[in-house]
């Protein structure tokens, strides 16, 4: 089974357009959860996660396409059967949030992101496509 650091460095690949920076770094990845999933097909040992994740702004344009990517970049690993993306707004995203690597590469674009506040509070949805 994938470990919750193999999930992380998988969604690594998964970039906010606007900042160019992955929802990792960013700090969009709330939580990973992750269970052996008995009922998919092919049996071998397959699983499924479950990402909570948010986004900077609640009316980010480009929202839509971060969660799709987190979604497909999971699709593409072979042990992982099923996927659901949880997007939510508590608690708030704030700049706080970025971890180091991702405040060095964003710079004095970080002093911009600060200004421009944390996700603002909207109903959360689920992507739940089922078994892939």
């Amino acid at each position: 089974m994938l470990s919750e650091p193999e999930i992380l460095t998988a969604l690594r690949d998964c970039f906010d357009p606007e900042l160019k920076l992955n929802v990792v770094d960013l700090g969009l990845i709330y939580a990973i959860a992750t269970g052996p999933d008995h009922d998919s097909t092919p049996a071998w040992p397959r699983q499924w996660v479950n990402v909570t994740m948010t986004l900077v702004t609640a009316v980010s344009p480009a929202g839509g396409l971060i969660v799709e990517q987190v979604r497909n970049r999971l699709a593409g690993i072979s042990d992982i059967s099923r996927i659901r993306v949880d997007l939510v707004w508590t608690p708030a995203w704030s700049a706080d949030r970025i971890s180091e690597e991702g405040r060095r590469q964003l710079g004095p674009a970080l002093l911009r992101l600060q200004q421009k506040g944390s996700a603002a509070p909207h109903s959360p949805f689920v992507i739940w496509p089922g078994n892939l």
